[in-house]
């Protein structure tokens, strides 16, 4: 899909044109061969360069060929089945053009075709950064999210609640983490270079913008690190916790063993078919089940003193 958007500053709204004309937003989404070629041949845009933004492990880079510019990013969204996903967002831009390539759909890029962000597409350099700005505040409405999951699981570990699915959902976090952080890293690289002016022209304000999304980068990037800080803490800490239960369990297990088995040792001793000391005397069983009693008293006094229970 290829389609043309048109807004000045004087402009209120954006207008969706039928052909392009110079100072517009070409808007491409899950393009077709056709389109492809279309946009090859009229815009004169390299192949290879258009082929790798049509590759779902592309990373972030920044590219110039001529008087054309070719900045790679990585985009976060929820896909169909709710899952945090990266995918490569192409733009080009040069003296005349700004397009955008896309494998799908991005819903963040919506609030500019509905006027909810402040824009003109004849400020190319300004609505490319414009929508680098919306990328990473994408993933930074993610990472808080997820930070707020793993405060909420943190909050069960101390009540012992944590469950199996607690841990399933870590590794979905820790993937969806690692993620972001290939896709972000990279990007910062790619920031620092524009910073330089050499690939898209940049005024002060332009500048001043680019040094926000770096910073706003680096931030992202510390919270994925500390995120995933925090799930390998807690299931340590967990996986302490259980190895010490059942420690402990063990331990109260073999005491409780050996306070069954003492007794009866005593009293299979003396139902035996063989004379015994006392065996004849009225009093030999209560004091058969005395002892045993003292033995227990003696060993369960043990055990609590070495606080096995």
């Amino acid at each position: 899909m290829i389609k043309y958007y048109y807004k000045s500053l004087r402009s209120q709204q954006v207008q969706e044109l039928a052909e392009y004309k110079r100072g517009s937003w070409i808007y491409v989404e899950a393009p077709n061969p056709d389109e492809i070629d279309l946009l090859i041949n009229k815009f004169k845009l390299d192949p290879g360069h258009i082929e790798d933004a049509l590759d779902e492990d592309e990373m972030p880079r920044l590219e110039k060929e001529g008087d054309q510019s070719y900045i790679f990013v990585r985009y976060a969204y929820k896909n169909a089945e709710s899952e945090l996903v990266t995918v490569p967002l192409l733009f080009v831009f040069s003296d005349d053009i700004v397009i955008t390539i896309s494998l799908v759909h991005m819903p963040g890029l919506d609030i500019f075709l509905k006027g909810k962000i402040d824009f003109a597409t004849t400020q190319r350099a300004k609505l490319v950064l414009q929508i680098l700005h919306q990328i990473v505040e994408q993933y930074d409405t993610f990472i808080n999210s997820t930070s707020k999951q793993i405060k909420l699981i943190r909050s069960r570990l101390r009540g012992h609640e944590i469950s199996n699915q607690d841990f399933i959902d870590f590794v979905v976090i820790e993937d969806e983490l690692n993620e972001f952080l290939a896709a972000l890293m990279p990007t910062n690289a790619t920031l620092r270079r524009l910073l330089r002016g050499r690939y898209i022209p940049l005024f002060a304000e332009d500048q001043d913008i680019i040094e926000d999304l770096l910073l706003n980068n680096e931030q992202s990037i510390e919270a994925c690190n500390s995120n995933i800080k925090s799930i390998v803490n807690i299931r340590e800490a967990y996986s302490s916790i259980s190895s010490n239960n059942l420690n402990r369990t063990m331990k109260r297990l073999t005491i409780v063993t050996v306070l069954i088995m003492l007794p009866s040792m005593f009293y299979g001793l003396y139902g035996m078919n063989v004379t015994l000391p006392f065996q004849h005397e009225s009093w030999a069983f209560m004091a058969v089940v005395g002892l045993t009693v003292a033995v227990n008293l003696v060993m369960y006094g043990f055990a609590r003193r070495r606080r096995f229970f």
